[in-house]
């Protein structure tokens, strides 16, 4: 190799994330990764090859469901060039704080990073995450300067991932959107769900600003289809996009299950993030966890759930999930938190029934141990029941969280608007619904997702609404809807 062209090495691994000691952080619910400095942010940009793109292998952005041009902010990140970088992010991306703390990037932007293939991948999400810290300090918060009006009207229902992504991206276009929000906060699942110890609420504080900043319209404590209904937004607006997510909780209809100390993830978080249970008595919200809590289900709502019982008091909290760890749906990074934490993981097992005191209160839970057989429909082995395995565990609490379905509160007040079997809104890839004018996306059209697909459905839509608005006002027929909704 020629004098002055050696071949620079890849540091092998990313640069460490510092954390709260395992030991400490459960006592309190102040975010467990502490951020990185600008000096490390920069030697992790550092590590990225800057691929050139090629038909044959898929990239980093490939694998962004907003499209975030990342080799184009992390170039930048390299020069030091922090303000461009940010400039590229918001390009595409309207809640980046969040997406850098909650976004599953193992398996989108890192999981096709080139250097990952033989060595850790480039931090992109610890980078982003950094970068949007970073403006949220050191910019000032004056109004953003917005595009000419065009004139139009949308209305926004939900103020979640979904919602505000189709209200920013709407708000660039020179439309005027307005969000119907139907709790006291903006935010969905990012304020009622993600712990604050996870995501610290007034990181979506500043994102709800930054979007009311660039001329978004917010009105909380607005009940869509209760208050009024889409029909009449639409007399006033010009186009509707539903984003009222995933907020009904499955039960398991197991014996018992009205036992007291029985709760859905959904009322034990939104008791503990959105009404500060954790913070009582200065907050008015009692919540009561017991020595012993048991969590069914082994996703990251779960891994919230049973972090979150331990920060309240719990002596032990333990994961029920019926599969092995290899398929656990969490992402590893919280599995690994948890574990560090205490968290006890009682594997291939599944809850029978429940068994209560004589005040009716749960005092156990009976379950049975499984096996993993062939894969079923989403790929994974299928979790068969050991008879005669039976054991029992004493509790005093039980959280279920073994998913969500979509909130029918719209689709039931709009009655022209078609459904799905599962009680999602049937749309087109685009987020048209059966209803014109009316668009669809985040969990309430694919049922309960992660924060970051929500955010790619609200594009999409966006994109579809200003076609709509500006270019093509036609409209899919009712055989489109009826094949959707099958």
């Amino acid at each position: 190799m020629a004098e002055g062209k050696k071949k620079s090495r890849i540091i092998p691994k990313k640069y460490p994330m510092p954390e709260q000691d395992p030991n400490e952080r459960v006592k309190n619910f102040n975010e467990v990764p502490l951020g990185q400095d600008a000096e490390t942010i920069t030697l992790e940009a550092k590590r990225c090859l800057q691929c050139k793109e090629s038909p044959t292998r898929k990239l980093c952005k490939d694998g962004c469901p907003v499209e975030i041009d990342i080799p184009g902010f992390i170039k930048q990140v390299q020069e030091g060039n922090f303000s461009e970088a940010m400039r590229i992010i918001r390009l595409k991306q309207n809640l980046p704080a969040v997406c850098g703390r909650v976004c599953p990037y193992e398996n989108q932007c890192e999981g096709n990073c080139i250097v990952g293939k033989k060595n850790d991948p480039v931090g992109i999400g610890r980078i982003e995450r950094f970068l949007a810290d970073w403006e949220r300090n050191e910019q000032k918060k004056g109004k953003i300067e917005a595009p000419p009006s065009t004139g139009k009207k949308v209305a926004v229902v939900g103020g979640g991932p979904a919602g505000l992504t189709v209200a920013g991206d709407l708000a660039k276009l020179g439309h005027k959107a307005t969000v119907f929000e139907a709790l006291q906060y903006s935010g969905g699942v990012l304020v009622y769900g993600i712990p604050e110890f996870r995501l610290p609420k007034e990181i979506v504080k500043a994102e709800v600003d930054f979007i009311r900043r660039s001329g978004v319209d917010i009105k909380n404590d607005h009940v869509v289809g209760k208050l009024e209904t889409v029909d009449e937004l639409l007399e006033e607006h010009d186009a509707v996009f539903i984003g009222t997510g995933a907020g009904l909780p499955n039960w398991t209809n197991l014996e018992g299950e009205n036992l007291n100390g029985i709760l859905s993830a959904n009322e034990f978080l939104t008791r503990v993030n959105l009404m500060k249970a954790f913070n009582f008595p200065d907050y008015d919200t009692p919540i009561r966890v017991g020595k012993r809590v048991v969590t069914l289900g082994g996703g990251n709502v779960a891994m919230d759930c049973a972090r979150t019982a331990l920060r309240l008091g719990a002596e032990e909290s333990i994961i029920l999930y019926r599969r092995s760890d290899a398929e656990l749906p969490a992402r590893r990074e919280e599995i690994h938190h948890a574990k560090e934490e205490g968290v006890r993981f009682e594997l291939l097992a599944a809850p029978v029934k429940y068994i209560g005191d004589d005040c009716g209160n749960v005092k156990q839970i009976e379950a049975i141990r499984m096996e993993l057989g062939e894969p079923d429909d989403s790929g994974r082995r299928r979790p068969i029941r050991i008879e005669g395995s039976n054991f029992v565990l004493d509790c005093q609490t039980v959280l279920i969280a073994i998913g969500q379905s979509p909130n029918p509160l719209v689709p039931m007040a709009t009655p022209d608007l078609k459904t799905t079997k599962w009680g999602t809104i049937a749309v087109d890839a685009d987020g048209r619904t059966s209803k014109k004018g009316v668009f669809a996306g985040g969990d309430i059209s694919t049922g309960a997702a992660t924060v970051i697909l929500a955010m790619g459905d609200g594009k999409r839509a966006a994109k579809a609404i200003h076609k709509y608005l500006t270019e093509d006002p036609s409209w899919p027929d009712a055989e489109t809807f009826e094949k959707a909704s099958c």
